[in-house]
Protein backbone atom coordinates (compact mmCIF):
# COMPACT_ATOMS: atom_id res chain seq x y z
CA UNK A 1 0.00 0.00 0.00
CA UNK A 2 0.75 3.69 -0.38
CA UNK A 3 0.83 6.48 1.60
CA UNK A 4 -2.37 7.94 -0.06
CA UNK A 5 -3.91 4.27 0.55
CA UNK A 6 -3.11 3.68 4.33
CA UNK A 7 -5.95 5.85 6.03
CA UNK A 8 -8.74 4.71 4.28
CA UNK A 9 -7.65 0.75 3.78
CA UNK A 10 -7.16 0.27 7.29
CA UNK A 11 -9.63 2.54 8.55
CA UNK A 12 -12.25 0.05 7.19
CA UNK A 13 -10.22 -2.81 9.16
CA UNK A 14 -10.66 -0.42 12.74
CA UNK A 15 -14.16 -0.21 12.06
CA UNK A 16 -14.66 -4.25 11.63
CA UNK A 17 -12.67 -4.46 14.99
CA UNK A 18 -14.95 -2.27 16.52
CA UNK A 19 -18.19 -3.64 15.16
CA UNK A 20 -16.52 -6.89 16.43
CA UNK A 21 -15.71 -5.29 19.95
CA UNK A 22 -19.11 -3.11 21.26
CA UNK A 23 -21.49 -5.58 20.95
CA UNK A 24 -19.18 -7.89 23.27
CA UNK A 25 -18.12 -5.10 26.46
CA UNK A 26 -21.78 -3.53 26.58
CA UNK A 27 -23.01 -7.16 26.81
CA UNK A 28 -20.73 -8.10 29.56
CA UNK A 29 -20.77 -4.31 31.03
CA UNK A 30 -22.57 -3.68 34.69
CA UNK A 31 -23.32 -7.72 35.06
CA UNK A 32 -22.06 -10.16 37.49
CA UNK A 33 -18.50 -10.55 36.59
CA UNK A 34 -16.09 -12.99 37.70
CA UNK A 35 -12.72 -10.84 38.58
CA UNK A 36 -9.56 -12.26 38.64
CA UNK A 37 -6.01 -10.64 39.09
CA UNK A 38 -2.91 -10.79 36.82
CA UNK A 39 0.42 -10.98 37.64
CA UNK A 40 1.19 -7.00 37.90
CA UNK A 41 -2.36 -6.88 40.24
CA UNK A 42 -4.34 -5.46 37.78
CA UNK A 43 -7.81 -7.07 37.09
CA UNK A 44 -9.40 -8.73 34.47
CA UNK A 45 -12.34 -10.43 33.01
CA UNK A 46 -13.89 -12.50 30.50
CA UNK A 47 -15.06 -9.42 28.71
CA UNK A 48 -11.18 -8.03 28.52
CA UNK A 49 -10.48 -11.75 27.05
CA UNK A 50 -13.63 -12.45 24.78
CA UNK A 51 -12.99 -9.20 23.06
CA UNK A 52 -9.46 -8.86 22.88
CA UNK A 53 -10.07 -12.34 21.22
CA UNK A 54 -12.71 -11.53 18.33
CA UNK A 55 -10.77 -8.52 17.13
CA UNK A 56 -7.92 -10.86 16.72
CA UNK A 57 -10.02 -13.22 14.69
CA UNK A 58 -10.89 -10.20 12.54
CA UNK A 59 -6.97 -9.02 12.44
CA UNK A 60 -6.48 -12.52 11.56
CA UNK A 61 -8.85 -13.03 8.48
CA UNK A 62 -8.37 -9.58 7.25
CA UNK A 63 -4.40 -9.00 7.28
CA UNK A 64 -2.65 -12.53 8.41
CA UNK A 65 0.54 -11.12 7.45
CA UNK A 66 0.50 -8.40 10.57
CA UNK A 67 1.40 -8.90 13.77
CA UNK A 68 -0.31 -8.12 16.99
CA UNK A 69 0.21 -7.03 20.56
CA UNK A 70 -2.52 -7.14 22.59
CA UNK A 71 -2.65 -6.72 27.03
CA UNK A 72 -3.98 -9.62 27.34
CA UNK A 73 -2.72 -12.03 24.64
CA UNK A 74 0.41 -10.87 23.90
CA UNK A 75 2.76 -10.37 21.10
CA UNK A 76 2.50 -12.48 18.07
CA UNK A 77 4.06 -11.37 14.49
CA UNK A 78 6.89 -9.10 15.97
CA UNK A 79 9.07 -8.86 13.07
CA UNK A 80 6.03 -7.59 10.53
CA UNK A 81 5.98 -3.58 9.20
CA UNK A 82 2.45 -3.45 10.55
CA UNK A 83 1.29 -4.06 13.73
CA UNK A 84 -1.81 -3.56 16.02
CA UNK A 85 -1.41 -2.79 19.50
CA UNK A 86 -5.61 -3.90 21.07
CA UNK A 87 -6.51 -2.66 24.91
CA UNK A 88 -9.97 -4.16 24.67
CA UNK A 89 -11.06 -2.68 27.56
CA UNK A 90 -8.94 0.37 28.89
CA UNK A 91 -10.10 0.98 32.31
CA UNK A 92 -11.13 -2.39 33.63
CA UNK A 93 -11.86 -0.65 37.25
CA UNK A 94 -14.30 1.24 35.79
CA UNK A 95 -15.58 -1.38 33.63
CA UNK A 96 -16.43 -3.83 36.79
CA UNK A 97 -17.30 -0.75 39.22
CA UNK A 98 -20.14 -0.32 36.35
CA UNK A 99 -18.46 3.17 35.33
CA UNK A 100 -19.35 4.15 32.25
CA UNK A 101 -15.88 5.44 31.40
CA UNK A 102 -14.12 3.13 30.27
CA UNK A 103 -12.81 2.46 26.38
CA UNK A 104 -11.13 0.25 23.82
CA UNK A 105 -8.05 1.14 22.33
CA UNK A 106 -6.83 0.78 18.58
CA UNK A 107 -3.59 1.39 17.33
CA UNK A 108 -2.12 0.84 13.94
CA UNK A 109 1.77 1.11 13.33
CA UNK A 110 3.71 1.11 10.48
CA UNK A 111 7.49 0.53 11.06
CA UNK A 112 6.81 1.19 14.52
CA UNK A 113 5.14 4.24 13.96
CA UNK A 114 1.31 4.64 15.19
CA UNK A 115 -0.29 5.95 11.86
CA UNK A 116 -4.18 5.18 13.35
CA UNK A 117 -5.41 5.35 16.57
CA UNK A 118 -9.04 4.71 17.96
CA UNK A 119 -10.38 5.25 21.62
CA UNK A 120 -13.84 4.00 21.55
CA UNK A 121 -16.25 4.48 24.03
CA UNK A 122 -18.88 1.57 23.98
CA UNK A 123 -21.09 2.71 26.84
CA UNK A 124 -21.27 6.47 25.96
CA UNK A 125 -21.48 6.32 21.87
CA UNK A 126 -18.15 8.18 21.29
CA UNK A 127 -15.70 7.29 18.84
CA UNK A 128 -12.41 9.36 18.57
CA UNK A 129 -10.30 8.29 14.85
CA UNK A 130 -7.07 10.09 14.63
CA UNK A 131 -5.03 8.81 11.30
CA UNK A 132 -1.70 10.08 9.82
CA UNK A 133 -2.41 13.18 7.85
CA UNK A 134 -5.89 14.19 8.66
CA UNK A 135 -7.55 15.85 11.10
CA UNK A 136 -8.99 13.79 14.73
CA UNK A 137 -12.94 12.74 13.85
CA UNK A 138 -15.26 12.53 16.59
CA UNK A 139 -18.09 10.41 15.41
CA UNK A 140 -17.22 11.98 11.78
CA UNK A 141 -16.78 15.34 12.76
CA UNK A 142 -13.64 16.67 13.01
CA UNK A 143 -12.50 18.22 16.23
CA UNK A 144 -9.52 20.06 18.07
CA UNK A 145 -7.70 20.94 21.29
CA UNK A 146 -8.09 23.92 23.03
CA UNK A 147 -6.23 26.57 22.32
CA UNK A 148 -4.95 26.94 26.09
CA UNK A 149 -0.74 27.88 26.84
CA UNK A 150 -0.14 28.81 30.02
CA UNK A 151 -0.42 26.48 32.93
CA UNK A 152 -2.29 29.18 34.82
CA UNK A 153 -4.95 28.47 32.27
CA UNK A 154 -5.11 24.72 32.02
CA UNK A 155 -7.18 21.97 33.10
CA UNK A 156 -5.08 19.09 34.22
CA UNK A 157 -6.42 15.44 34.47
CA UNK A 158 -5.00 12.05 35.60
CA UNK A 159 -6.73 9.14 36.01
CA UNK A 160 -5.02 8.40 39.70
CA UNK A 161 -2.83 9.36 41.82
CA UNK A 162 -2.57 5.49 42.25
CA UNK A 163 -0.39 5.03 39.53
CA UNK A 164 2.32 7.65 40.45
CA UNK A 165 5.47 6.49 42.47
CA UNK A 166 5.93 9.27 45.09
CA UNK A 167 8.34 11.28 43.43
CA UNK A 168 6.07 11.10 40.21
CA UNK A 169 3.27 12.17 42.43
CA UNK A 170 5.46 14.85 43.60
CA UNK A 171 5.76 15.84 39.83
CA UNK A 172 2.36 15.94 39.66
CA UNK A 173 1.83 18.21 42.07
CA UNK A 174 4.31 20.76 41.01
CA UNK A 175 2.31 20.82 37.65
CA UNK A 176 -1.08 20.82 39.43
CA UNK A 177 -0.25 23.91 41.58
CA UNK A 178 0.64 25.93 38.68
CA UNK A 179 -2.44 24.97 36.71
CA UNK A 180 -6.29 26.27 37.05
CA UNK A 181 -7.91 22.95 38.41
CA UNK A 182 -6.82 19.39 38.28
CA UNK A 183 -9.27 15.82 38.47
CA UNK A 184 -8.52 12.47 38.62
CA UNK A 185 -10.26 9.65 36.50
CA UNK A 186 -11.45 8.89 32.91
CA UNK A 187 -8.91 6.51 31.95
CA UNK A 188 -8.24 6.84 28.04
CA UNK A 189 -11.74 9.30 27.86
CA UNK A 190 -9.44 11.92 29.09
CA UNK A 191 -7.60 11.70 25.99
CA UNK A 192 -10.96 11.94 23.65
CA UNK A 193 -11.61 14.98 25.97
CA UNK A 194 -8.72 16.82 25.37
CA UNK A 195 -8.65 15.98 21.49
CA UNK A 196 -11.94 17.88 21.64
CA UNK A 197 -10.97 20.48 23.37
CA UNK A 198 -12.62 19.92 26.57
CA UNK A 199 -9.06 19.63 28.89
CA UNK A 200 -6.08 20.89 28.81
CA UNK A 201 -3.62 18.94 30.27
CA UNK A 202 -2.51 15.19 31.28
CA UNK A 203 -0.02 13.46 33.06
CA UNK A 204 0.08 9.74 33.60
CA UNK A 205 2.65 7.08 34.59
CA UNK A 206 3.02 3.18 34.82
CA UNK A 207 1.28 2.96 31.38
CA UNK A 208 1.86 0.29 28.96
CA UNK A 209 2.31 0.72 24.76
CA UNK A 210 -1.61 -0.86 24.32
CA UNK A 211 -2.33 1.94 26.78
CA UNK A 212 -0.85 4.99 24.89
CA UNK A 213 -0.12 3.75 21.23
CA UNK A 214 -3.61 4.81 20.11
CA UNK A 215 -3.28 7.87 21.43
CA UNK A 216 -0.81 8.99 19.65
CA UNK A 217 -2.68 9.96 16.23
CA UNK A 218 -5.87 11.04 18.18
CA UNK A 219 -4.07 13.85 20.07
CA UNK A 220 -1.44 15.16 17.47
CA UNK A 221 -3.99 14.96 14.73
CA UNK A 222 -6.68 16.94 17.14
CA UNK A 223 -3.39 19.93 17.11
CA UNK A 224 -2.23 18.32 20.64
CA UNK A 225 1.18 16.98 21.54
CA UNK A 226 1.90 13.69 23.64
CA UNK A 227 5.39 12.30 24.58
CA UNK A 228 7.55 10.76 27.51
CA UNK A 229 8.05 13.16 30.56
CA UNK A 230 11.40 14.44 28.81
CA UNK A 231 9.33 15.14 25.71
CA UNK A 232 10.59 11.94 23.82
CA UNK A 233 8.53 10.42 21.36
CA UNK A 234 6.30 7.40 22.44
CA UNK A 235 7.56 3.98 21.30
CA UNK A 236 6.98 0.73 22.05
CA UNK A 237 9.94 1.00 24.67
CA UNK A 238 9.15 3.90 26.15
CA UNK A 239 8.59 3.79 30.68
CA UNK A 240 5.02 4.40 30.91
CA UNK A 241 5.39 8.41 31.44
CA UNK A 242 2.74 10.28 29.56
CA UNK A 243 2.68 13.99 29.23
CA UNK A 244 -0.34 15.38 26.73
CA UNK A 245 -1.03 18.75 26.08
CA UNK A 246 -3.56 20.65 24.25
CA UNK A 247 -0.92 23.24 22.71
CA UNK A 248 2.66 23.22 21.84
CA UNK A 249 3.27 25.91 23.94
CA UNK A 250 1.37 24.54 27.04
CA UNK A 251 3.46 21.31 26.29
CA UNK A 252 6.99 23.27 27.15
CA UNK A 253 5.91 24.89 30.03
CA UNK A 254 4.47 21.44 31.43
CA UNK A 255 7.90 19.91 30.32
CA UNK A 256 9.66 22.96 31.92
CA UNK A 257 7.44 22.68 35.67
CA UNK A 258 7.97 18.96 35.59
CA UNK A 259 11.90 19.04 35.19
CA UNK A 260 11.84 21.74 38.07
CA UNK A 261 10.35 18.75 40.70
CA UNK A 262 13.71 17.38 40.24
CA UNK A 263 11.84 13.80 39.64
CA UNK A 264 13.01 12.99 35.99
CA UNK A 265 15.42 10.32 35.65
CA UNK A 266 16.70 7.99 32.84
CA UNK A 267 13.36 5.37 33.10
CA UNK A 268 11.72 8.86 31.24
Amino acid sequence: MNAHSIPEAFEAIAQRLLAASRPLAMEHFRTSLNVELKADSSPVTIADRAIEQSMKAVLQDACPDHGILGEEFGLSGNDARHLWVLDPIDGTKSFISGVPLFGTLIALLEEKRPVLGVIDMPALGETWIGQSGKETRLNGVTCHTSNTTNLENAVLFATSPDQFTPVEYHAFEALGHNCASRRFGGDCYSYGLLASGHIDLILEAELQPYDFMALVPVVTGAGGVITDWQGGQLTLQSSGRVLAAATPELHKAALERIAKSECVDPRA
